[in-house]
């Protein structure tokens, strides 16, 4: 009896429950990236080419799935709902059109969110409620939605399901760099809700144990992870933190499913700044011709940082993977902002 809210097991069946329907994404490496790190070996682990732009599909299509596997045989249709602005909104309508109408996706989301996030949720079949754009207005609605429909929530990142799907992005890349005669010695992930960490965090340890070093990267003006990890205790983000990040990806906290995995066996979490991020997103554009978004920067940063290259020498650790967890991104808006800020 686990303490925790997923196995490994957990991971291999989603595997399976999502195969075919989710990308299986490239693993990508630069050897002009390699000399920017200090000569160490990176494989990226390009998930902005997942379906709907982001690991979240995964997740969606892991949760979904399993849904439909456990209401059994139903002429009815499955109502699912969520609250998200962002990638778990484009991921769980897509995923809803996905299982071929027998699943519904409700979505309420911030009248804040950008137009085309919500036009994607629309085109994907997606039903949008909007909300005002706080998380109190975001949560009463959906928990309406839930009892009025009898719907089924879909927690982005909490949901046991959905961090089971988002395990499989390193069940991927491990045997994606080993078909490449190499192994991992440190493995860097984008921490926000803690979704994507809690469950490759998960499969990492069921697959190599001690022998990887999981580091989670987060933007310091959204600390909430390595404030909690080095406190030993969940926190929340401090009262007077304006949550104002380019890395907007990141802006949930942990929660009670997903912090007990990353508090008990990630090594570091590491924080860099909106420049860092900035430039190492920019890094990306022009060196790997991937446009990830800037949330997917920060593991980048982190790589190329003084802080984890001191800690972590390249002589012992030489092969790093970083997922690059989405590339939905405004470029007009963050082509801008790298031009006044780099």
């Amino acid at each position: 009896d686990s303490p925790y809210c997923i196995t490994f097991d957990d991971i291999l069946a989603a595997a399976k429950r999502i195969e075919g329907l989710a990308h299986k994404t490239p693993v990508l490496t630069s050897s002009s990236l390699n000399e920017v790190a200090k000569g160490r070996k990176l494989f990226f682990k390009v998930e902005a080419l997942q379906k709907t732009g982001s690991f979240k599909f995964r997740g969606a299509v892991n949760a979904i799935f399993s849904l439909i596997e456990t209401t059994g045989e139903t002429d009815e249709t499955i109502q699912v709902v969520t609250h998200s602005s962002g990638n778990h909104a484009q991921a769980l309508a897509l995923a809803a059109k996905t299982a071929g109408g027998k699943v519904k996706a409700t979505i309420v989301m911030p009248e804040s969110a950008p137009g085309v996030k919500k036009a994607a949720v629309l085109s994907y079949g997606g039903h949008v409620i909007d909300v005002e754009s706080t998380n109190e207005a975001r949560e009463s609605k959906a928990n309406e939605v839930q009892r009025e429909m009898g719907a089924e929530f879909i927690h982005p990142s909490e949901d046991p399901r959905v961090i089971a799907g988002q395990g499989t992005a390193c069940l991927e890349m491990i045997a994606q760099v080993k078909d490449l005669n190499e192994d991992l010695q440190v493995v860097v992930i984008p921490v926000g809700g803690g979704g994507l960490a809690s469950g490759n965090i998960t499969t990492l340890r069921g697959l190599l144990g001690k022998n990887v070093k999981i580091i989670l990267a987060e933007p310091k003006e959204l600390d909430d992870a390595k404030r909690s990890f080095y406190a030993g205790e969940l926190l929340r983000h401090s009262t007077d933190n304006k949550l104002k990040s380019v890395a907007d990806g990141l802006k949930t906290t942990l929660g009670p499913n997903t912090w007990p995995i990353i508090r008990d066996f990630v090594d570091d979490i590491y924080t860099v700044s909106e420049e860092e991020i900035l430039r190492a997103t920019k890094l990306i554009w022009e060196r790997l011709k991937v446009c990830i978004e800037p949330s997917a920067g920060v593991g980048v940063a982190v790589v190329m940082g003084e802080e984890f290259q001191n800690k972590y020498p390249v002589e012992q650790y030489k092969n790093v993977g970083i997922i690059l967890c989405g590339g939905n991104v405004d470029f007009i808006k963050t082509s801008a902002l790298m031009a006044k800020v780099l």
